[in-house]
């Protein structure tokens, strides 16, 4: 069984520091046997719009994801960076990015859904298109240890994305997060659940925790949630990390004793 380590933190505007935190759990996760490591959404700049334009780098290029390969190459690990900005053709993504233990960049993932939503907390108006170009691909991907989902935060909610992953073959499906204290504890664990037992995968989510410049507060309680639905292993809202051994044979067995899939009378592909 393979080891993941998932890195919850509270990120800020200064990628260095950011990075310097990212480094060190790494290092620490690498040394208990971690195969990959996945850290929270804006795990790299966590800000305002002014930071997350002035900081995006081009895909694969930049003194950031430098960094990045090479911490994935140092510690021999695959690393999942749960979001980064990066400067497209249009615009800036808000960008999940998948580096092997070469440190080479083997897939990257826009987040498609934005967080436009009215919180009642202190931050209140969430616009995050304001800030970001939403994705427009659906992004999955073999690697040594799972068959790999992509996705980020508020997407979530929408479970159509999730069937559609479990439909290409993923068994494990990843949820860097920044969810926001307010709706983390009202619908964080039962979102994670839900997706977990429709798609009869592993959900690894990661989120970012505690009190971030500006104000905005964040719910922490990272979880791997196993395919029958149960919280597998969580932390609490402390910064921290968290190792999981998980067992694949437990999807097998899953969907073959109830195959959910095989009966679904409804085409649930979406088309971007």
């Amino acid at each position: 069984m393979d080891r993941v380590g998932l890195i919850q933190m509270t990120s800020g505007p200064n990628p260095q520091a950011n990075l310097a935190y990212i480094e060190q759990q790494v290092a620490a996760l690498a040394e208990q046997g971690a195969t990959w490591v996945i850290t929270p959404e804006n795990s790299v700049v966590f800000g305002s719009r002014a930071d997350y334009h002035h900081y995006a780098e081009p895909i694969g290029d930049g003194e950031m994801q430098t960094q990045l390969a090479q911490m994935a190459k140092r510690y021999q690990v695959w690393l999942l960076v749960g979001s980064m900005p990066i400067r497209r053709e249009v615009g800036v993504t808000t960008t999940l990015l998948v580096y092997n233990c070469s440190g080479e960049l083997v897939a990257d993932y826009d987040k498609l859904h934005m967080f436009d939503v009215d919180v009642a907390d202190s931050h209140q108006r969430y616009r995050e298109s304001e800030t970001f170009t939403a994705g427009k691909e659906i992004v999955s991907l073999e690697t040594p240890f799972a068959h790999l989902g992509l996705t980020i935060c508020y997407d979530v909610r929408f479970p159509q994305l999730y069937s559609e992953l479990a439909r290409q073959g993923a068994n494990v499906i990843v949820v860097p997060a920044a969810f926001t204290a307010v709706t983390g504890q009202a619908h964080w664990q039962p979102l994670l659940t839900a997706r977990a037992i429709e798609t009869q995968s592993w959900i690894v989510a990661v989120n970012q925790t505690g009190v971030h410049q500006g104000g905005r507060q964040t719910w922490g309680h990272s979880m791997v949630v196993s395919p029958w639905g149960e919280v597998f292993a969580s932390l609490d809202d402390a910064a921290g990390n968290l190792l999981v051994e998980i067992d694949l044979q437990a999807v097998t067995e899953i969907r073959a004793t109830m195959p959910v899939m095989q009966h679904n009378r409804f085409d649930n592909r979406i088309k971007i």
